[in-house]
């Protein structure tokens, strides 16, 4: 089971920035594309009938809460791609999903909340079998058995930038991961479950995570009572204490468990500070290794002081965050004071699942998914549906759309390009002609036009500006004294440029569907 895994047959990448066990997914590339266009059960036009064929990648052309009866069941090669969703994006709610069987499947910033009405001893998320999957920025919350689990003949999972959180009472669990086809969990959050957060057995590659307020059953279970062999690396991860946290943040390891275990910190103290101390694996009775199993590497490794920085920034459905995910975000940084696990996602002070305002997407003539203002601004047709056509880079156009409006990368300290948009505008330019000195006429002042090309993106613009409405104050500051250097050069190289410059933070426009970081 330790042997390198072999890799994967694809070589193209879920989704620039994909990483872990899971990264080669190739979702519903080379299918059809279906466009979702209402929040009902079930019919024509909703998410069901979406998820009712395979070989689809599955986008959004409304935004709001799509409340669910039947579990919903995924099948092999889709790709949802929840970013497309406009406004504040979509939720799946009142009952769970399943994934078994669903190979290669790509999950992308969407929310699945099942709650007390779903299916009896069903979990919010659940894969029994199957291949080649990546979850990427998922927000899944109160399972009625499990929150997220994965379990039986599955391999070459990713869960990465996701929150796992309040699994109902009375089991509340964050979730089992027990496979030896390898599961990597990266850069997530765990909170306000009892237990497992999560149980593991088999292969596992937990690196630069948080689990807060993990109750009376425990954190990250090491194996239970299994006597099967289970070899994994914990690696940079925070464990926060909350009012629940009862028992330990690790616990019933025996010496069938062998971990790679560095740099992992717990804090115990609830003090309202992020004081923790580094754990000391030796008292857990597992197997410690010197040398980190040879899985799928992340591309940069955090400590786990800014695995917990990046984590409260960036996990679950964060292009547009609901009331519940900054809920639960805001008991992780409470530090210890808050926090609590519910039996009904009804009680307070949750009192449901909060809203979500449904709105309907920007212009999209011919109905293929991408919004008529960027197909003009990447050479396509808006009267054609042509977003399947691959690009030079292997990619369909519509996931080059959809990848556009999350910045294009996702690893913690990602170069993937963003989009570059490009504009030409006429500006006025006044030009005074003086006579000869001969002359005795005046001056002649003529006004041309001067053209002018402004490029905003390119291989690092993403991770220079920042995601939609994130833009901080030092970073404006910055920017803003580029653009005065920028502007003062033009005016040296070009002559000056009777206009006013508008700054203009980065943000995801609703009516063109494309990004703009200032003009």
């Amino acid at each position: 089971m330790a042997a390198p895994f072999a890799a994967s047959a694809q070589t193209l990448l879920a989704f620039p920035g994909a990483e872990g066990f899971g990264a080669y997914a190739k979702g519903g590339r080379g299918g059809s594309v279906y466009v979702v266009t209402n929040l009902n059960n079930s019919g024509t036009g909703s998410l069901r009938d979406a998820m009712s064929k395979s070989d689809r990648i599955i986008v959004f052309a409304v935004g709001g809460q799509v409340k669910i009866t039947e579990r919903l069941v995924g099948l092999p090669r889709q790709t949802i791609l929840g970013q497309t969703a406009p406004g504040g994006g979509i939720t799946v709610y009142g009952n769970g999903i399943s994934f078994s069987n669903a190979n290669d499947s790509i999950v992308r910033y969407i929310r699945f909340r099942m709650g007390v009405g779903g299916t009896s001893g069903k979990d919010a998320i659940a894969i029994a079998e199957g291949k080649n999957m990546i979850f990427d920025h998922v927000s899944v919350s109160w399972g009625k058995d499990e929150t997220f689990s994965i379990s039986g003949d599955v391999s070459n999972v990713t869960i990465m930038n996701t929150i796992i959180s309040g699994g109902l009472e009375p089991h509340s669990c964050g979730g089992l991961m027990q496979t030896d086809g390898g599961v990597s969990i990266l850069r997530s959050l765990y909170v306000d479950n009892n237990t497992r957060n999560p149980k593991v057995k088999g292969v596992n590659d937990f690196v630069n995570n948080v689990v807060y307020n993990w109750g009376r059953g425990g954190g990250y279970i090491l194996g239970g009572e299994s006597e099967g062999i289970s070899e994994v690396n914990i690696v940079g991860n925070y464990y926060i204490a909350g009012p629940n946290s009862t028992a330990d943040a690790f616990s019933r390891g025996n010496t069938n468990f062998k971990a790679y275990f560095t740099n992992n910190i717990v804090d115990t103290n609830r003090n309202g500070k992020l004081d923790g101390t580094t754990f000391n694996a030796n008292s857990l009775g597992i197997e410690v290794r010197a040398a980190r199993y040879n899985y799928p590497a992340v591309k940069s490794l955090l400590t786990a002081q800014q695995a917990y920085d990046y984590v409260l920034a960036n996990v679950g459905a964060s292009l547009v965050r609901d009331s519940i995910d900054t809920y639960y975000i805001n008991n992780v940084r409470s530090l210890g004071t808050k926090g609590n696990s519910l039996r009904r996602e009804t009680d307070a002070p949750l009192n449901g699942p909060g809203s979500i305002a449904s709105v309907t997407g920007p212009k999209d003539t011919d109905g293929d998914g991408i919004p008529d203002a960027w197909e003009v601004q990447n050479g396509l047709d808006p009267n054609v549906k042509d977003s399947t056509k691959l690009r030079a880079d292997g990619y369909t156009y519509i996931e080059a759309y959809a990848n556009s409006l999350v910045g294009g990368g996702n690893s913690a300290n990602t170069t993937t390009k963003a989009p570059v948009i490009t504009t030409t505008t006429n500006k006025p330019v006044t030009t005074t002609t003086k006579p000869a000195t001969t002359s005795t006429k005046p001056p002649v002042t003529t006004t041309t036009m001067r053209t002018v090309t402004t490029t905003v993106g390119g291989s690092d613009c993403a991770a220079k500006w920042g995601q939609c409405g994130k833009i901080s104050c030092p970073t404006l500051f910055v920017l803003m004294l580029r653009l005065m250097f920028v502007c003062a050069f033009q005016e040296v190289a070009a002559g000056p440029v009777p206009s006013a410059v508008s700054l203009v933070p980065h943000a995801q426009s609703q009516t063109n569907g494309i990004r703009n970081v200032c003009e």
